[in-house]
């Protein structure tokens, strides 16, 4: 039935539109009851509920029954268009706009405000005061419209009770214990979504605010409303219990979460990471000091707050470890993560303590940092990998060139090894374990180095220039094995981190500078070996026990050599001066096992015995001056001098013993030869001496002595001399008998 538009002077009478027809008025009346639930108008058919107290109340209003508000003519029609058209904050609640337009048609009397409109308002006014008298009255169920807006005006305490209160109207009139979904369920679902999102609003606004934040309260009494309707209703209830408790949390969450996206981007990552770490105190020393102490203790905000910025802070640093990093920001983002934050954020004057009581564990997951810190190792080491194979580069194209050692050693070892010291220093400032992962990744790059480094050398130094002169040779091998001792010192540091898979690439290493070290010897010794062989040819023999020259010159060239290894670092001195006593040493015996000399009485052994004795002093003398760390060579002469002048068979073994233990690599072959100096001619005596040899060979169970340790092991010897049984002066003598030729008889001469 359409509706009867009001004349002017229906319009200037008291507003009633049935007043012109008596007939209409009493048909549109009929249609009017019909229209259930609007109290300006009619009442409902269903009799109002009783409240606790007994006394009848009105019956709530649905929302589908303001829709006919805009339907209506006049003024009622023109103040819900107003209403809706005005701002929410600023409108005024639909049931007090229908009750006044009632009161102006004269109806009912008009209506004082609620109870819990004046509570509300005046608990937002004085902060929380005690509500007022007089809740004996009946309150009148509001609309699902105005419980909006009582949600929106964000007095929520009192749109949770009637929001309660549908909700046990709604299971009070469901037939079944399980109430059905209709439009009244919805309405509840929907109201509750409206509620929560305007308490997170309200506890998202609490913290940016830095002051204490009164609508906090309204949020702490609505959780405390809802959590006694979880109790009073039983298990099973559908959407109970709502556990708001636990929702206020994951808001806290989701709002710590928003503050910290909040951040605006800064230069860098070293500045996005400490804009993160200031919100996150500033917010939190606000929770401390203004919102914290507005929940019960029960409630355990300060906890609940700092859990929700560590793990909204967590997914920060998660997001960030997802991007690509270079190696400078992977180390600031695993740095801060280990360091920084427990330093700045965790042990922060103001909120430190407190968040170190929560327990909170890392921010990022153990697989998430070995992730980063794997590809931070993985990055290091293609970098440096690079870094050094340019170096070496570099360096080889200037050791044709006249460079100093200096210049050569700075080039090379000091900024190879500067370029992995660089992260061998950071990495353990963040983790131990990070450390030790890192130093073995560049053990195993700085083996590669060396094994490149030690090809390159050998090439150079075995087929040198043609024009290169013997000093500038030197000079350049003196060079390189400076470059050894950084790179040795540097190898075991690497090592020394514990990684269980180190020993292997150590050794590697080591090998590799063992060997430039002996090619770099080899180059340097040479020469001085070649000067020396002239004479050690006129050792042993017999102008040798008369005439000390060729000794002197031997000990006057290693003096001047040495003099020229002054640039050596201590570590290849050392060495160096180790294998040249070593080999001098070699080549003083090695005459002697030649048996370049037979002693043919005791007297002549005393004599050879003697320069032995005398010219080892001298050697002993000679390399302790020049630091030998080979001391060990210093007491092989004297042993095969007591070998010439010992007379008893018995002192002779126990000498001979004492040589093989002190020299393991003595054999019966070296102890022949020196008995065929002694000139020894007795077979029993010499297979007595010699079965201690044989039987010491026999039991030896000692694997092969290290070169820098071997000594007769690289002495050949002559074949077994046997001693003839008459004395060389007198076989001398019989060789200067010459026999007599006949000579010619000259013509005429007679004969006798």
């Amino acid at each position: 039935m359409p509706l009867l538009k009001k004349t002017p002077k229906e319009e200037e009478e008291d507003g009633d539109p049935f007043a012109a027809n008596p007939e209409s008025r009493y048909r549109r009346r009929a249609t009017l009851e019909r229209l259930v639930g609007l109290a300006p108008f009619g009442r409902a058919r269903r009799p109002p509920p009783k409240d606790e107290d007994g006394d009848g109340g009105r019956a709530r209003r649905r929302s589908e029954d303001f829709g006919l508000l805009r339907r209506l003519p006049g003024r009622r029609k023109a103040s819900v268009d107003a209403l809706a058209e005005r701002p929410v904050p600023k409108r005024s609640s639909l049931l007090r706009l229908a009750l006044g337009t009632r009161g102006r048609r004269g109806s009912v009397g008009e209506r004082p405000p609620t109870v819990e409109s004046e509570e509300v308002s005046d608990r937002d006014q004085d902060g929380g005061g005690q509500r007022q008298e007089g809740r004996g009255k009946a309150r009148e169920p509001l609309s699902v419209l105005e419980i909006l807006e009582l949600i929106q005006r964000r007095e929520l305490v009192a749109a949770d009770e009637q929001i309660i209160a549908l909700e046990a109207e709604c299971m009070a009139s469901s037939p079944s214990p399980v109430p059905t979904a209709g439009r009244q369920v919805r309405d509840v679902a929907l109201l509750y979504e409206a509620l929560l999102a305007q308490l997170w609003a309200v506890v998202g606004e609490a913290v940016p605010a830095g002051r204490p934040y009164p609508p906090l309260r309204s949020v702490i009494r609505v959780l405390e409303q809802e959590e006694a309707a979880d109790r009073r209703h039983p298990p099973g209830t559908p959407g109970r219990p709502r556990a708001l408790r636990r929702r206020w949390q994951e808001a806290v969450g989701r709002a710590a979460g928003e503050r910290l996206a909040q951040v605006a981007p800064a230069a860098g990552l070293g500045g996005r990471l400490a804009a993160l770490a200031g919100r996150l105190v500033g917010d939190l020393g606000a929770v401390r000091c203004h919102v914290a102490p507005a929940y019960p203790p029960e409630y355990g905000a300060f906890g609940v707050y700092a859990r929700g910025y560590h793990r909204a802070l967590a997914q920060q640093l998660g997001a960030l470890a997802q991007r690509p990093l270079a190696v400078p920001d992977l180390y600031l983002l695993l740095d801060w993560h280990s360091n920084t934050y427990p330093r700045e954020v965790l042990g922060h004057p103001e909120v430190g303590a407190l968040l170190q009581a929560q327990a909170l564990g890392p921010l990022l997951p153990p697989e998430t940092q070995r992730s980063l810190e794997s590809s931070c190792i993985a990055a290091v080491k293609a970098k440096v990998e690079v870094a050094v194979a340019q170096e070496l580069q570099l360096s080889e194209d200037t050791w044709a060139e006249e460079a100093s050692s200096q210049e050569l050693q700075e080039g090379l070892a000091t900024r190879v090894t500067g370029l992995l010291r660089a992260h061998v220093d950071r990495a353990p400032q963040i983790t131990p374990e990070f450390g030790m992962e890192m130093a073995h990744s560049l053990l195993g790059v700085l083996v590669a180095f060396l094994h490149s480094f030690q090809r390159k050398v050998e090439r150079f130094l075995e087929a040198p220039g043609e024009a290169t002169p013997p000093d500038g040779a030197t000079g350049r091998a003196i060079a390189l094995v400076n470059c050894c001792p950084p790179f040795r010192t540097f190898a075991e540091r690497l090592a020394q981190f514990g990684h269980p898979e180190s020993e292997e690439p150590r050794r590697q290493a080591h090998a590799a500078l063992d060997k430039v070290t002996r090619l770099c010897n080899h180059v340097l010794t040479q020469r001085l070996f070649e000067d020396l062989k002239p004479y050690f040819n006129k050792l042993m023999k017999r102008k040798w026990l008369t005439s000390s020259d060729a000794f002197d010159t031997i000990v006057m060239l290693i003096t001047s050599f040495t003099q020229k290894l002054r640039p050596l670092r201590p570590e290849p001195y050392q060495v160096l001066v180790s294998e040249v006593h070593r080999r001098v040493l070699i080549e003083y015996v090695r005459p002697l096992l030649q048996v370049r000399l037979v002693c043919t009485s005791a007297k002549m052994r005393a004599r050879v015995a003697a320069r032995l004795g005398d010219e080892a002093r001298q050697l002993r003398e000679l390399f302790s001056r020049l630091d030998s760390a080979s001391p060990w060579l210093d007491s092989v002469v004297p042993r095969l001098r007591e070998l010439l002048v010992l007379e008893d068979t018995a002192a002779l073994q126990m000498e001979v013993g004492v040589l093989v233990r002190d020299f393991p690599d003595v054999r019966r072959k070296h102890v022949a030869a020196v008995l065929d100096v002694r000139g020894l001619r007795g077979q029993a005596a010499r297979q007595e001496i010699l079965g201690v040899v044989q039987d010491l060979e026999q039991s030896e169970t000692e694997p092969g002595l290290p070169r820098q340790r071997a000594f007769f092991s690289e002495l050949a010897v002559a074949r077994e001399v046997r001693c003839l049984p008459f004395h060389l002066p007198r076989l001398a003598r019989l060789s200067r008998l010459r026999l007599r030729r006949p000579h010619p008889q000259r013509p005429g001469q007679a004969r006798l």
